[in-house]
């Protein structure tokens, strides 16, 4: 794939996914890894709605899951970046 192609997946991606996921990345970008129930606060989403826009990112590689006892870490991915830079730039 081109960067070209690459962008117009980031573009096309973007727009499928709910307005909250915006939300979720950017509070990553500012915040850095944070549980899940920080991030509900932080991104202002509803926990029940964290759970699947988080799926949605961890399938398309952008948002990484780990577990630190009995809390999920989720973390921005390098491709999570990389999809911030280029859908802010287009």
């Amino acid at each position: 794939m081109t960067d070209i192609g690459i962008k117009e997946f980031f573009v096309k991606a973007s727009n499928r996914l709910p307005d909250e996921a915006e939300r979720v990345l950017k509070a990553l970008v500012e915040e850095g890894s944070m549980n899940k129930e920080e991030l509900s606060l932080t991104a202002r989403v509803k926990r029940a709605v964290l759970d699947h826009i988080i799926m949605q990112l961890y399938a398309l590689g952008l948002v990484e899951v780990s577990t630190e006892g009995k809390s999920k870490i989720c973390s921005l991915t390098k491709l999570g970046n990389d999809f911030i830079y280029l859908v802010k730039a287009g």
